[in-house]
């Protein structure tokens, strides 16, 4: 089977997913360090982190739906756009976007995505593309609520 370029590409987000180490925290390390890097240089806010999250939407289930095929497994350790969906998902949930509200969406987020509490589990479930970022979507939504929540201590 032939594969895409770019699908794969943006599955590895642009090479995270290729890491040797834990594959899954380099693309949730990316997506904080552009974040980080939005916030000083663009003026992103919170809520534009919401935007580009359902911006990567589509792109993202397509990207690993393709290379999930390609690789023959439904969940292959080196898609890692579904951590960069989801931690832009969790980044939403800051009330300020500072250093310390970074370190705890990397930290919520991961802890949701490893721990998988319900329905992050079932939704991973689901087919293709779609399960492979759906799980990781509502693990950034849990983060995303943990950091409203916690946001004044921020």
């Amino acid at each position: 089977m032939k594969t895409n370029s770019f699908a794969m590409l943006v599955a590895t987000w642009f090479g995270c997913g290729r890491s040797p180490a834990a594959p899954g925290s380099a693309g949730s390390a990316a997506a904080i360090a552009i974040g980080a890097l939005l916030v000083r240089y663009a003026g992103f806010t919170p809520w534009h982190f919401l935007v580009m999250a359902a911006l990567l939407v589509l792109p993202a289930v397509w990207a690993a739906g393709v290379a999930a095929r390609a690789a023959g497994v439904e969940d292959p350790g080196f898609v890692v756009v579904d951590e960069v969906l989801g931690q832009w998902i969790a980044l939403a949930g800051a009330r300020a976007l500072n250093w310390k509200s970074f370190l705890a969406a990397f930290v919520l987020f991961r802890l949701f995505d490893i721990w998988k509490p319900p329905p992050v589990r079932q939704l991973e479930r689901l087919p293709g593309g779609i399960g492979i970022n759906a799980d990781d979507a509502m693990a950034g939504v849990y983060a995303a609520v943990v950091l409203a929540v916690i946001g004044g201590l921020l």
